[in-house]
């Protein structure tokens, strides 16, 4: 499928209008709902497939952030043959009380996955914390970049976006 070809296929599926308050609380008449790719098997593997052209040569595991960058993380895990971290947005308070689920070793050089970038506030927030934990972060990758601040912050922290999609190329 060309990129052009997944690109209709995700605005028919996942395009909404109306208005809606995004995480960065900013209001917009549009919303991609994630989710309905997320949970589309060929659509999803669609986009890991594409995701996987954007990750560095050399890392040793994937970061997917709760909740979205989940079911893109496991997906391009399955592509790539790279292990895969599930990463809270808080510790738990019980059990393993982990911030990042899966096993690791500090040191590990991660990619991170998330799905839609607006302002990238809880990615920056994450790569924080995982560096704070010891791994190297130089990368993320999402499947669409909104185009509202979010790959200039990234970089702030020295880390590299790729996106599948720009918001522009999605209209």
């Amino acid at each position: 499928m060309t990129k052009k070809e997944l690109a209709r296929k995700i605005k028919e599926k996942c395009h909404l209008t109306g208005s809606f308050k995004l995480r960065s609380g900013l209001t917009s008449t549009f919303y991609w709902d994630k989710y309905r790719f997320e949970s589309d098997p060929n659509l999803l593997r669609q986009i890991a497939e594409k995701m996987a052209e954007l990750c560095p040569k050399e890392y040793d595991r994937l970061a997917g952030l709760e909740l979205g960058g989940v079911p893109i993380a496991t997906m391009l895990s399955q592509i790539t043959g790279k292990p895969t971290l599930f990463v809270r947005k808080e510790a738990k308070t019980y059990g393993t009380c982990n911030l990042a689920e899966g096993g690791f070793i500090a040191g590990e050089k991660l990619v991170v996955v998330e799905d839609v970038i607006t302002t990238a506030g809880q990615v920056c927030t994450s790569i924080t914390q995982l560096r704070e934990l010891g791994f190297e972060i130089e990368h993320v990758v999402c499947a669409i970049d909104r185009q509202q601040g979010g790959k200039e912050k990234i970089a702030e922290l020295g880390c590299q976006l790729s996106a599948v999609f720009t918001l522009d190329e999605l209209e």
